[in-house]
Protein backbone atom coordinates (compact mmCIF):
# COMPACT_ATOMS: atom_id res chain seq x y z
CA UNK A 1 0.00 0.00 0.00
CA UNK A 2 1.35 3.43 -0.96
CA UNK A 3 0.67 5.90 1.81
CA UNK A 4 0.18 9.66 1.44
CA UNK A 5 3.13 11.48 2.97
CA UNK A 6 0.90 13.12 5.58
CA UNK A 7 -1.11 10.02 6.49
CA UNK A 8 -1.34 8.72 10.04
CA UNK A 9 -0.93 4.96 10.33
CA UNK A 10 -3.46 3.21 12.54
CA UNK A 11 -3.63 -0.41 13.67
CA UNK A 12 -6.69 -2.08 15.14
CA UNK A 13 -6.79 -4.79 17.82
CA UNK A 14 -10.39 -6.02 17.91
CA UNK A 15 -11.73 -9.56 18.15
CA UNK A 16 -15.10 -8.88 16.49
CA UNK A 17 -14.34 -9.49 12.79
CA UNK A 18 -17.33 -7.52 11.47
CA UNK A 19 -16.54 -4.46 13.60
CA UNK A 20 -12.83 -4.78 12.81
CA UNK A 21 -13.45 -4.78 9.05
CA UNK A 22 -15.99 -1.95 9.24
CA UNK A 23 -13.69 0.24 11.33
CA UNK A 24 -10.72 -0.40 9.03
CA UNK A 25 -12.88 0.52 6.06
CA UNK A 26 -13.98 3.79 7.71
CA UNK A 27 -10.41 4.70 8.69
CA UNK A 28 -9.16 4.12 5.15
CA UNK A 29 -11.98 6.29 3.82
CA UNK A 30 -10.96 9.17 6.11
CA UNK A 31 -8.47 11.65 4.60
CA UNK A 32 -5.17 11.61 6.49
CA UNK A 33 -5.74 8.24 8.16
CA UNK A 34 -4.81 4.77 6.93
CA UNK A 35 -5.30 1.42 8.64
CA UNK A 36 -2.32 -0.72 7.71
CA UNK A 37 -3.00 -3.73 9.96
CA UNK A 38 -5.73 -5.27 12.10
CA UNK A 39 -5.52 -8.09 14.64
CA UNK A 40 -7.92 -10.25 16.60
CA UNK A 41 -5.68 -10.64 19.67
CA UNK A 42 -3.22 -8.57 21.66
CA UNK A 43 -0.60 -11.30 21.32
CA UNK A 44 -0.65 -11.04 17.52
CA UNK A 45 -0.35 -7.26 17.64
CA UNK A 46 2.49 -7.33 20.18
CA UNK A 47 4.42 -9.72 17.95
CA UNK A 48 3.86 -7.40 14.98
CA UNK A 49 4.99 -4.22 16.72
CA UNK A 50 8.01 -6.06 18.11
CA UNK A 51 8.99 -7.04 14.57
CA UNK A 52 8.26 -3.53 13.27
CA UNK A 53 7.49 -1.16 11.69
CA UNK A 54 5.13 0.31 14.27
CA UNK A 55 1.96 2.39 13.78
CA UNK A 56 1.50 5.91 15.06
CA UNK A 57 -1.86 5.04 16.64
CA UNK A 58 -3.06 1.70 18.01
CA UNK A 59 -6.81 1.27 18.63
CA UNK A 60 -7.15 -1.37 21.33
CA UNK A 61 -10.22 -3.20 22.58
CA UNK A 62 -10.30 -4.31 26.23
CA UNK A 63 -12.37 -7.49 26.09
CA UNK A 64 -10.01 -9.62 23.99
CA UNK A 65 -9.49 -13.39 23.98
CA UNK A 66 -6.26 -14.37 25.68
CA UNK A 67 -4.47 -11.28 27.00
CA UNK A 68 -6.96 -8.49 27.71
CA UNK A 69 -6.41 -4.97 26.50
CA UNK A 70 -5.60 -3.49 29.90
CA UNK A 71 -2.78 -5.98 30.45
CA UNK A 72 -1.53 -5.36 26.91
CA UNK A 73 -1.15 -1.57 27.21
CA UNK A 74 2.14 -1.58 29.19
CA UNK A 75 3.54 -4.23 26.85
CA UNK A 76 2.79 -2.07 23.83
CA UNK A 77 4.30 0.93 25.62
CA UNK A 78 7.48 -1.08 26.23
CA UNK A 79 8.02 -2.53 22.75
CA UNK A 80 6.67 0.48 20.83
CA UNK A 81 7.04 3.60 23.01
CA UNK A 82 6.37 5.96 20.10
CA UNK A 83 3.00 4.37 19.38
CA UNK A 84 0.03 6.11 20.99
CA UNK A 85 -2.39 3.52 22.43
CA UNK A 86 -6.07 4.50 22.35
CA UNK A 87 -8.61 2.23 24.03
CA UNK A 88 -11.77 1.68 21.97
CA UNK A 89 -14.31 -0.32 23.94
CA UNK A 90 -17.88 -0.74 25.14
CA UNK A 91 -16.79 -0.57 28.80
CA UNK A 92 -17.17 2.75 30.59
CA UNK A 93 -16.77 1.81 34.26
CA UNK A 94 -14.44 3.78 36.50
CA UNK A 95 -12.04 0.93 37.24
CA UNK A 96 -11.31 0.16 33.59
CA UNK A 97 -10.95 3.84 32.69
CA UNK A 98 -8.52 4.56 35.51
CA UNK A 99 -6.59 1.33 34.85
CA UNK A 100 -6.19 2.23 31.16
CA UNK A 101 -5.01 5.76 31.94
CA UNK A 102 -2.58 4.55 34.60
CA UNK A 103 -1.21 1.95 32.18
CA UNK A 104 -0.30 4.67 29.69
CA UNK A 105 -3.23 4.88 27.26
CA UNK A 106 -3.36 8.16 25.35
CA UNK A 107 -7.12 7.96 24.96
CA UNK A 108 -10.28 6.13 25.95
CA UNK A 109 -13.10 6.04 23.41
CA UNK A 110 -16.42 4.22 23.32
CA UNK A 111 -17.51 2.10 20.37
CA UNK A 112 -20.98 3.63 20.48
CA UNK A 113 -19.50 6.99 19.41
CA UNK A 114 -20.05 8.00 15.76
CA UNK A 115 -17.17 7.06 13.48
CA UNK A 116 -16.48 10.69 12.59
CA UNK A 117 -16.03 11.45 16.29
CA UNK A 118 -13.62 8.53 16.67
CA UNK A 119 -11.55 9.69 13.68
CA UNK A 120 -11.54 13.28 14.96
CA UNK A 121 -10.23 12.11 18.33
CA UNK A 122 -7.54 10.02 16.64
CA UNK A 123 -6.33 13.24 15.04
CA UNK A 124 -6.24 14.88 18.49
CA UNK A 125 -3.95 12.14 19.75
CA UNK A 126 -1.78 12.38 16.62
CA UNK A 127 -1.42 16.13 17.26
CA UNK A 128 0.11 15.36 20.65
CA UNK A 129 -2.92 15.51 22.91
CA UNK A 130 -4.85 12.94 24.86
CA UNK A 131 -8.49 12.18 24.20
CA UNK A 132 -11.44 10.92 26.18
CA UNK A 133 -14.99 10.22 25.09
CA UNK A 134 -17.38 12.87 26.47
CA UNK A 135 -19.03 10.32 28.79
CA UNK A 136 -15.63 9.12 29.93
CA UNK A 137 -14.50 12.68 30.63
CA UNK A 138 -17.47 13.12 32.98
CA UNK A 139 -16.52 9.94 34.82
CA UNK A 140 -12.86 10.95 35.10
CA UNK A 141 -13.79 14.34 36.48
CA UNK A 142 -16.12 12.55 38.87
CA UNK A 143 -13.20 10.39 40.02
CA UNK A 144 -11.22 13.55 40.69
CA UNK A 145 -14.11 15.00 42.68
CA UNK A 146 -14.68 11.84 44.75
CA UNK A 147 -11.40 9.91 44.86
CA UNK A 148 -11.14 6.50 46.44
CA UNK A 149 -7.74 7.46 47.84
CA UNK A 150 -7.28 11.01 49.21
CA UNK A 151 -4.32 12.99 47.96
CA UNK A 152 -1.31 12.54 50.19
CA UNK A 153 0.30 15.76 48.97
CA UNK A 154 -0.34 18.58 46.54
CA UNK A 155 3.27 18.31 45.22
CA UNK A 156 3.63 22.07 45.52
CA UNK A 157 1.48 22.72 42.45
CA UNK A 158 0.46 26.34 41.99
CA UNK A 159 -3.14 27.25 41.22
CA UNK A 160 -2.18 27.86 37.59
CA UNK A 161 -0.35 24.55 37.31
CA UNK A 162 -3.35 22.78 38.80
CA UNK A 163 -5.63 24.50 36.29
CA UNK A 164 -3.39 23.32 33.45
CA UNK A 165 -3.36 19.78 34.87
CA UNK A 166 -7.17 19.70 34.99
CA UNK A 167 -7.24 20.57 31.30
CA UNK A 168 -4.77 17.79 30.54
CA UNK A 169 -7.13 15.39 32.30
CA UNK A 170 -9.97 16.67 30.13
CA UNK A 171 -7.92 15.82 27.05
CA UNK A 172 -7.31 19.38 25.85
CA UNK A 173 -4.29 20.06 23.66
CA UNK A 174 -1.78 22.73 24.69
CA UNK A 175 -3.39 25.11 22.21
CA UNK A 176 -6.88 24.42 23.58
CA UNK A 177 -5.69 24.73 27.18
CA UNK A 178 -4.01 28.03 26.38
CA UNK A 179 -7.20 29.40 24.80
CA UNK A 180 -9.31 28.14 27.71
CA UNK A 181 -7.03 29.82 30.26
CA UNK A 182 -6.27 32.95 28.26
CA UNK A 183 -2.55 32.15 28.16
CA UNK A 184 0.03 31.71 25.43
CA UNK A 185 0.95 28.21 24.28
CA UNK A 186 4.52 28.86 25.46
CA UNK A 187 3.28 29.70 28.97
CA UNK A 188 1.13 26.56 29.07
CA UNK A 189 4.09 24.49 27.87
CA UNK A 190 6.19 25.94 30.70
CA UNK A 191 3.50 25.07 33.24
CA UNK A 192 3.24 21.53 31.86
CA UNK A 193 6.99 21.00 32.19
CA UNK A 194 6.80 22.26 35.78
CA UNK A 195 3.87 19.92 36.53
CA UNK A 196 5.84 16.97 35.14
CA UNK A 197 8.86 17.87 37.26
CA UNK A 198 6.84 18.25 40.45
CA UNK A 199 4.88 15.04 39.91
CA UNK A 200 7.98 13.09 38.92
CA UNK A 201 6.50 12.01 35.58
CA UNK A 202 7.67 12.25 31.99
CA UNK A 203 4.54 12.00 29.86
CA UNK A 204 1.05 13.40 29.68
CA UNK A 205 -0.48 9.96 30.29
CA UNK A 206 1.55 9.55 33.48
CA UNK A 207 0.48 13.01 34.68
CA UNK A 208 -3.19 12.31 33.99
CA UNK A 209 -2.94 8.91 35.68
CA UNK A 210 -1.42 10.46 38.80
CA UNK A 211 -4.04 13.21 38.84
CA UNK A 212 -6.86 10.66 38.67
CA UNK A 213 -5.26 8.34 41.22
CA UNK A 214 -4.40 11.04 43.76
CA UNK A 215 -7.13 13.64 43.26
CA UNK A 216 -4.81 16.38 42.05
CA UNK A 217 -7.33 18.18 39.86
Amino acid sequence: MTLPTDSTTVWIVEDNPAYRRALARELNATPGLVCTAAFATAEEAIAAVTAGPTPEILLLDIGLPGMNGLDAIPKFRTVAPATRVVVLTVFEDDQKISSAVRAGASGYLLKLAPVDEITARIREVRAGGATLDAKVTERVLGMLATPSVPAATDYGLTDRERAVLVRLVRGLSKKQAAADLGLSEHTVHTHIRSVYDKLGVHTRSQAVAKAVRENLG
